[in-house]
């Protein structure tokens, strides 16, 4: 594997605020915060109370009438969390199609995410090109479950997960952290912020990421190059503006993948079974810059402005089983596959957060508007690779690189626009009442740079995008909460008598319970019940598309945070039912990769003050039912599993710890993805170890 480059490499000088001078001494009484905190780095809380995801501001989560699961930095700690698929994998409610790191798929209540949000600013996402964020520069990650159209107008109704990224602190600090896994992979981690003149009116802070090494799978190789750096500056004691950049570098030699046998079965084969190339490759650098500014005013509201540019450069080659396998475990022939993906992305975001009075009703108006623009240009090309190939004894040596000629050249260019508002009242003390809407303008073109003839050209002019809901504090802990949310998607699809497929409506309705207990511990029930009406789907059996109603509906239970001094939780379970509900797949299950049962536990115990005070236990849970995936060649069916990880984690000093990480206790066997005839089943990863070593200052 080439050594990754880093380009961007970001200095940062720190130094300690001087303490302002004080005329008169006040004396205040002891004030102690828990869990106040919207940036959760050092709280070792595995909960927060205030989320901004699906808001336009920090809010606290018992505000928001939608469920919401935050990923804190104690977690990404804990459990030695790396990138973003690796961490949805072990978050309730979240289904990952699991693949090389960083291109897995990501699935919420049944639906695949298409964008990602970076401090609350939109970027395209697209698993097979592998720009899913290193989970070095992010505090904590922010998930909303349900559409969020409000402030996107387009997409997926699924959810939206936000990267709450590191910021640049006043006081000087840091880290450097050293790992290892039992496959052969390792990483280092550098991170160092604080106040770059003497007021502190100027801060910087510093990432750095470096992680090679093998998979479980014979020949697969992951790494990643991650540097970052941010800038705060206050201009004035009202106004803070922050520059961001980052950038990152992925190196894989990526494997597509398992067969099944002939009769869509899964194969028993030993898991480190591959379908590999010698010769496959995958190469991508993502660049992103981003600008905020926030000016306070009178009277507790702000100005907020904030961009977003970014653009992503992909190239990889590959080869995987191009058929099911026989009886004696052998693959006729090889497919493969070579993009090139270039990607520009704009986005750009401006409101005004403004509290109000209105006698005894008190409330807060939100008014903003926001642009997004992408521009792309995908080279592809596939073919075909004579021979047997057997699985028990894979060698592809004298299967020589093949010569690439570009079978279609395609430019995409999409701007969306829209005008917000939501309006938040509360008429009486612990009642709030929530409505918004949103005006969106959307067109696409896409070219054939062969024929240079348009191939595409679609748009929605104003489309409205509602918004409502409801939370009523019954009591001190506990918030019942009720919400209607709405999304649409374009579609580029046509139907059997070649009529554009109008627009997908997703919309949302949701009832449940968040509460919060002990000081320390938050829980929620959720029931929810979304729609996606006029989806483009192809038919069983067929290769037509149609306009087809689909249902997600669903409970969802989730706890999160201390239940006794030193213990800490946190998991949920979901239950999720989904079907068509009109088309000629009426009644039929839609998808079905996201298991009807899923359970996902993590919870730790420091032992505090005695004679194990230095020493802090954890232990999770992965539970999924059996699922499948359906599609015009079948069904293929995975049974369900159970996974436990342990963690042990002993400080060495005040500053500094080694922890011991063992995952898959047990060594279950499983499929954690299940896809087509050829390609697209995983095997879950076997039994390992990691142990990493972190020293603060």
């Amino acid at each position: 594997m080439r050594r990754l480059r880093l380009r961007h490499l970001f200095l940062a000088t720190t130094c300690l605020a001087a303490p302002a001078a004080a005329q008169e001494a006040v004396v205040l009484d002891n004030v102690v915060i828990r869990g106040s905190s919207y940036e959760t780095e050092g709280t070792g809380s595995l909960t927060t109370d205030q989320v901004s995801v699906g808001e336009k501001e920090v809010r606290d989560i018992r505000e928001i009438p939608m469920s919401t699961t935050v990923i804190t930095d104690a977690q990404i700690d804990d459990r030695g969390f790396t990138s973003l698929d690796t961490a949805l994998q072990k978050t309730p409610g979240m289904r990952v199609l699991t693949n090389d790191s960083g291109r897995s798929s990501l699935y919420v209540r049944g639906f695949e995410m298409d964008y990602l949000y970076f401090n609350g600013l939109p970027a395209p996402l697209s698993s097979i090109y592998g720009t899913q964020p290193d989970l070095s520069i992010v505090d904590h990650v922010e998930i909303l479950k349900g559409p969020n159209g409000l402030f996107i107008g387009t997409g997926e109704p699924g959810g939206a997960v936000n990267m709450s990224l590191k910021r640049a602190q006043r006081d000087f600090g840091g880290y450097v952290s050293l790992s290892g896994q039992s496959f052969g992979r390792g990483r280092a981690e550098a991170d160092v912020t604080g106040s770059l003149n003497d007021s502190g009116t100027l801060r910087g802070r510093a990432v750095f990421a470096y992680e090679d090494g093998d998979g479980f799978v014979d020949q697969q190789e992951n790494g990643v190059a991650q540097a970052y750096g941010t800038v705060a500056w206050d201009v004035t004691p009202d106004t803070e503006l922050t520059f961001t950049i980052s950038h990152m570098e992925r190196d894989i030699t990526p494997f597509n993948g398992l067969p099944t046998d002939g009769d869509l079965d899964l194969l028993d084969v030993d898991r480190s079974t591959t379908t590999m190339a010698d010769w496959n490759e995958f190469e991508n650098t993502v660049d992103d810059y981003l600008l905020e500014l926030r000016h306070e005013l009178d009277g507790g509201g702000f100005l907020k402005f904030s961009g977003r540019y970014s653009t992503r450069d992909v190239d990889f080659l590959y080869a995987y089983g191009a058929s099911a396998a026989d009886e004696d475990d052998t693959v006729t022939n090889l497919s493969w596959l070579a993009q090139q993906y270039k990607e520009d992305s704009l986005a750009l975001d401006a409101y005004a957060s403004l509290p109000f009075d209105f006698g005894r009703t008190t409330g807060n108006l939100i008014v903003g508007a926001d642009y997004q623009k992408v521009e792309s240009r995908l080279y592809s090309a596939r073919g075909t690779i004579a021979g047997s190939f057997d699985l028990n004894d894979w060698d592809v040596s004298d299967v020589d690189r093949p010569d690439v000629s570009w079978s279609s050249r395609e430019e995409t260019e999409t701007e969306r626009y829209g005008l917000y508002s939501q309006l938040r009242v509360s008429p009486l003390e612990g009642l709030n009442l929530i409505a918004g809407g949103r005006f969106t303008w959307y067109d696409q073109t896409a070219t054939d740079l062969d024929t240079n003839e348009e191939t595409d050209d679609i748009g929605e002019n104003g489309r409205f995008t509602p918004f409502g809901g409801l939370t009523w504090d019954v009591t001190e802990q506990v918030t019942l909460y009720a919400s209607y949310t709405s999304i649409f998607q374009p579609q580029t699809e046509t139907d059997v008598n070649d009529r554009l497929i109008d627009p997908a409506e997703g919309h949302q309705v949701e009832i449940g319970a968040k509460g919060r207990f002990f000081d320390g511990l938050n829980a929620s029930l959720a029931l929810f019940q979304l729609e996606e009406d006029n989806r483009a789907e192809v038919e069983t059996g067929t290769r037509d598309y149609y306009a087809m109603d689909v249902e997600s509906r669903g409970v969802e239970l989730e706890l999160s945070g201390e239940v006794l001094p030193g213990w800490q939780v946190f998991g949920g379970y979901t239950y999720t039912e989904m079907k068509y509900t009109d088309g000629p797949m009426d009644g039929d299950v839609f998808k079905g990769y996201t298991p009807e049962h899923m359970v996902q536990l993590w919870s730790s115990y420091d032992f505090g003050p005695g004679a194990l005070d230095r020493l802090t236990l954890g232990g999770g849970l992965t539970y999924m039912s059996d699922f499948k995936s359906v599609s015009s060649t079948g069904e293929i069916e995975a049974p369900g599993y159970t996974v436990v990880d342990l963690m042990a984690r002993w400080e060495v000093t005040e500053q500094s710890d080694i922890r011991l990480s063992v995952n898959n206790v047990f060594d279950e066997t499983y499929y954690s993805r299940v896809g087509g005839p050829s390609v697209f089943n995983f095997y879950g990863e076997p039994r390992n170890l990691e142990l990493a070593f972190t020293q603060r200052f």
